[in-house]
């Protein structure tokens, strides 16, 4: 078993730590190095990984991004558990949301909010999927709990330095397919959502996020809006988008187009 990282060239510093469920070692993607997992080799192959990104990547004196999931709340344990150690010290958190500042509380970890932020030296993350050729990771698909924010989450990885994002194997693929969220204003969503439509030519379609009940186009009675004031339109591709970032990215409308990370 392995955890593998891919570095992309600056300015863009992106990197993967992922696990192989069949436990078989697998080819480093271009620009990479493969890394020895770390010794505990009895624990769960994603929180080795976890283990292995807060070891490898995190210095003290650090201002350090914490990303949303599992594997970043395996990671902002582990991170709590080193400073309460000694191992690492003077370490600042910028939570990407309500659930990993609550984590990071619990852990120990000092806080600091992302708008008051003036650098991040590190981050690190879970992604929806990650395309192995760009690196490009897709992030959002999950549930929103109260007051989490896309755009939060977004704008922490972007301000870093330096990112990784901590996956399994099988959400590294080929060619970006699934889901990808966007976040539009409330009052004129379904306008915008019938131009995303009409940009994709019926490779897509797009559906307003509903916060409850069932999910439809219309995001039901009560669709999700962000502590932002954002909708959330999940532009679901019925097969692999060779070029998915930059028809949205001109998109211009799309007051924050995508939950992209590059």
């Amino acid at each position: 078993m392995v955890a593998s990282t891919a570095s992309l060239a600056p300015p863009c510093r992106s990197s993967l730590s992922f696990t192989s469920s069949s436990g078989r070692a697998r080819a480093p993607p271009p620009r990479a190095v493969r890394c020895s997992a770390p010794s505990d080799i009895d624990a769960p192959p994603l929180l080795r990984a976890a283990k292995y990104t807060v070891d490898r990547y995190i210095k003290s004196g650090m201002v350090v991004g914490l990303g949303s999931g599992n594997a970043s709340c395996m990671a902002i344990k582990y991170l709590g558990q080193q400073l309460r150690a000694g191992t690492l010290e003077d370490i600042v958190g910028v939570p990407t949301s309500v659930t990993s500042a609550s984590e990071a509380a619990k852990s120990g970890i000092p806080l600091d909010d992302y708008q008051g932020c003036s650098q991040i030296d590190f981050a690190f993350d879970d992604a929806d999927i990650i395309e192995e050729d760009t690196l490009i990771a897709v992030i959002g698909r999950r549930k929103l709990e109260g007051g989490e924010s896309i755009i939060q989450e977004k704008f922490v990885l972007n301000a870093a330095k330096r990112i990784v994002f901590i996956i399994t194997e099988n959400k590294y693929k080929g060619a970006l397919d699934g889901s990808v969220p966007v976040l539009v204003q409330s009052l004129n969503w379904m306008e915008i959502a019938e131009e995303i439509d009409d940009l994709f030519l019926g490779d897509a379609e797009v559906w307003r996020r509903p916060s409850i009940g069932h999910a439809d186009p219309f995001g039901g009675d009560f669709p999700v809006v962000t502590k932002d004031g954002h909708n959330v339109l999940d532009v679901i591709f019925t097969s692999p988008i060779a070029n998915l970032v930059a028809p949205l990215w001109l998109y211009q409308k799309v007051e924050f187009p995508l939950s992209i990370v590059r």
